[in-house]
């Protein structure tokens, strides 16, 4: 008897096919029958539904096609879009300011907005334009002037400004603004605080911060129920036939009650509702293709795009052709550039005088001191949770401290000190000086709907005052020492992750900082990309600018730093060269943090 390893590989072999051999064999695509009987009954449906509605006589189709482009049906449309329009332009104005005041740092503005949203969403439409309508009961006169005195700069009777479509305008603004505001501010919740926080590193200006970078990656959730809301405002504008205004509904309701054909006359309203409708998706389609760059790996064309695109395009051959004598003078210098010490400001001193943070009842800094001289590279260690990345942002002054101060070269961060106290200063003030001191995140961080070259001339133009052609041509320098010279088109999406972190390093330095931060810039790579970053990182230590860096990458910093802090429970334990810390530590907890590393 012969027995069979339980775990023999048995190789079945299709009959008249050699093993090893090679056959071009058909493929026969799985079949469900399921799908074809519903093909089949869906358009059986569909015929029969057609079949209905275009044999039956009594759906009037004749009466439908003399009514259809008639003169008072092309006047009410006309005015339903016009209503529609104004409504979605004004109701999107105010909902954006309604929805920018719910998320600020005001406690009263987001109460305000927060009680119209409330107040403007519980109040039907019907009624709200009914109180307007009437508003001049309430006031006779509309008066403008200086509040609580006699100054008046005009005043109106209110029946007089207030006309049935003044009305009508302001009720779908005011109604419309409510739903808006939630709708961004949904939009804005939605992009990732460490998008706020890249942009506040390098120093843009709030506005900026809205309308380049929070907004448009906030557009892709805010598209879809916006354009819901513009649909739905446009078959709403129906309301308005209690102030006996003529749009398309009103229209074709006095229409059908003189002549009495009632069901032509709505199929004339119902296909006008759909031809608006139908347009409105079309456009909503190109828009959210047009933003969802950056989202999509390849992103499909948008007619948007296309256009901008053919817009600026003259602006674009225009700014390459004033750069390219400025690129061919310069170009044997970038040539011959062999680091990026020509690309890079001077580093500056840092000082840490006994900095302290708490988070509620922990505390993550106590008592920090520590010296970071002008072009050295300091790298920090400790477990995680030690307080190494809230020492890293609290340095450009991204987390506030409770006590001590930092300054670089002398100068606050932050702050100003009159005498023995130390005053904060406002965001504008703090964005300004932030721009000494450069950031690179642990996850990137990149600006996800701006291709390489975008995130990297973005905080030059806008914050240093670069001319787009300077801010061009030194990323590009940038990008080629990185080793993305082809890359400058992609965007983050299309990029590797070691090929994002250094897009994110080229970013940071186009600002020129005194002092380069660094969040563990490898924690989030593989392996295999780990080398690519650490390779530029090495490069920017013989540059001259001021590295803060913390890592747990033992060897890099063995090799790179010129002194080693180790820090635990929000204290620094020990300082010191590489060869101290790393061979000849002082204190236990360093010597068992080595042991569990190396």
């Amino acid at each position: 008897m012969t027995l069979v390893p339980a775990f023999r590989q048995v190789d079945v072999v299709p009959e008249g096919i050699p093993l090893g051999g090679k056959a071009h064999l058909r493929i026969v695509p799985a079949k469900y029958p399921a799908r074809t009987v519903g093909t089949v009954l869906s358009l059986v449906v569909i015929f029969a539904i057609l079949n209905s509605v275009f044999s039956n006589p009594r759906w009037g189709w004749d009466v439908f096609a003399e009514w259809f482009f008639a003169e008072p049906v092309l006047a009410g449309l006309g005015r339903t879009l016009l209503l529609t329009a104004l409504g979605a332009t004004f109701g999107f104005l105010l909902g954006t300011g309604l929805a920018l005041a719910r998320v600020s740092g005001s406690p009263l503005l987001a109460s305000l907005s927060w009680g119209y949203v409330w107040l403007l969403r519980s109040i039907p439409l019907i009624v709200l334009l009914l109180i307007l309508n009437n508003l001049g009961y309430l006031y006779e006169t509309i008066t403008l002037g200086v509040p609580f005195t006699d100054i008046s700069f005009f005043s109106y009777q209110t029946t007089q400004l207030l006309t049935p479509f003044a009305a009508a305008v302001i009720g779908l603004t005011l109604n419309q603004a409510a739903f808006c505001s939630e709708i961004i501010r949904g939009g804005i919740l939605s992009v990732d605080q460490g998008q706020l926080e890249a942009a506040a590193a390098l120093g843009l200006p709030k506005s900026r911060q809205a309308t380049r970078i929070v907004l448009p990656q906030a557009m892709r959730a805010i598209l879809p129920t916006g354009f819901n809301e513009i649909i739905g405002l446009a078959k709403g504008t129906s309301m308005v036939y209690i102030l006996a205004l003529p749009e398309l509904f009103y229209t074709i309701q006095i229409i059908y009650r003189r002549n009495l054909e009632v069901i032509p006359l709505l199929m004339v309203a119902t296909v006008w509702y759909l031809v608006i409708l139908s347009v409105l998706s079309f456009i909503q389609h190109h828009i959210e293709r047009h933003y969802s760059k950056g989202a999509l790996r390849n992103p499909p064309p948008s007619l948007l795009t296309a256009a901008l695109n053919r817009f600026s395009r003259p602006r674009r051959a225009a700014t390459a052709a004033q750069a390219a004598p400025r690129s061919a003078a310069s170009g044997a210098q970038r040539a011959s550039s062999a680091s990026l010490a020509a690309l890079v400001a001077a580093g500056g001193e840092v000082s840490i005088e006994g900095v302290s943070k708490s988070f509620g009842a922990l505390k993550v800094l106590d008592g920090i001191s520590l010296h970071i001289p002008a072009g050295s590279v300091t790298v920090i260690l400790g477990q995680s949770g030690s307080g190494k990345s809230t020492l890293l942002r609290a340095i450009n002054h991204l987390e506030r401290v409770d006590d001590g101060f930092i300054a670089i070269d002398g100068e606050l961060i932050g702050y100003r000190r009159e005498g023995d106290t130390l005053y904060e200063l406002k965001e504008r003030e703090i964005l300004q000086r932030r721009v000494d001191v450069g950031m690179v995140f642990q996850n990137f961080n990149l600006f996800p709907h701006l291709t390489a070259l975008e995130n990297v001339i973005e905080a030059p133009i806008s914050v240093r005052g670069r001319t787009r052609d300077e801010a061009v041509a030194e990323a590009h320098e940038l990008l080629a020492r990185v080793g993305l010279r082809d890359k400058a088109e992609a965007y983050p999406r299309q990029l590797s992750g070691g090929q994002q972190q250094r897009v994110a390093i080229a970013r940071a330095l186009a600002m020129k900082p005194k002092v380069l931060l660094f969040d563990e810039p490898t924690s989030a790579l593989d392996p295999e990309l780990v080398g690519e970053v650490l390779a530029v990182i090495k490069e920017l230590a013989r540059s001259g600018t001021t590295l803060v860096i913390v890592t747990h990458e033992i060897g890099f910093a063995r090799e790179v730093a010129d002194q080693v802090v180790f820090m635990e429970q929000g204290r620094i334990l020990e300082v010191g060269t590489p060869e101290q810390v790393f061979n000849a530590s002082q204190h236990h907890r360093t010597r068992e943090f080595l042991a569990k590393v190396l």
